[in-house]
């Protein structure tokens, strides 16, 4: 699985929105200088992510962008899917989607089996799990893990 640079991008100013004292808005210039993301690609990440209700933004002297809802609730899979889609496919294709034959028939719940560990990480982790850095203890036991360090 690859996370794009726009879907790390999202989930990095939606942390930084998370973290606002008092949820205040943040301007996009402050949101891309704070986590070194872009400013232009920020601000179309911004737009898909306030058009998708995520975010919301406020114009005026104190204007900027905040979360439309509490940090807890809104996953990092909702950001991901807000701006990339679904979070796992095959070429463009959602799994329940595909069939495959041969040897390869056995492929199709390989795949199923992944997308359903990913959505049990993402989905199972906020904003606010991250921003207050109390990740799932399931989380934390896998990236306690020494392999899960070590590139193959």
């Amino acid at each position: 699985m690859r996370i794009s640079a726009k879907a790390d991008y999202a989930v990095r100013a939606a942390l930084q929105l998370a973290a606002a004292p008092d949820g205040e808005p943040l301007t996009a210039e402050t949101v891309a200088e704070a986590q070194q993301i872009p400013h232009k690609f920020l601000e179309a990440i911004l737009n898909d992510m306030r058009r998708g209700g995520l975010v919301v933004s406020q114009r005026g002297a104190n204007g900027g962008y905040r979360l439309a809802a509490a940090p807890d609730a809104i996953s990092i899979a909702d950001v991901i899917r807000m701006v990339d889609g679904p979070l796992v496919s095959v070429q463009g294709v959602r799994p329940p989607d595909l069939s495959y034959t041969g040897p390869a028939d056995s492929l199709l719940p390989l795949w199923i089996a992944l997308r359903a560990g990913v959505r049990q990480i993402l989905d199972g982790v906020t904003l606010d799990d991250v921003v207050t850095g109390r990740l799932p203890a399931d989380v934390m036991a896998l990236a306690d893990a020494p392999a899960a360090w070590a590139n193959p």
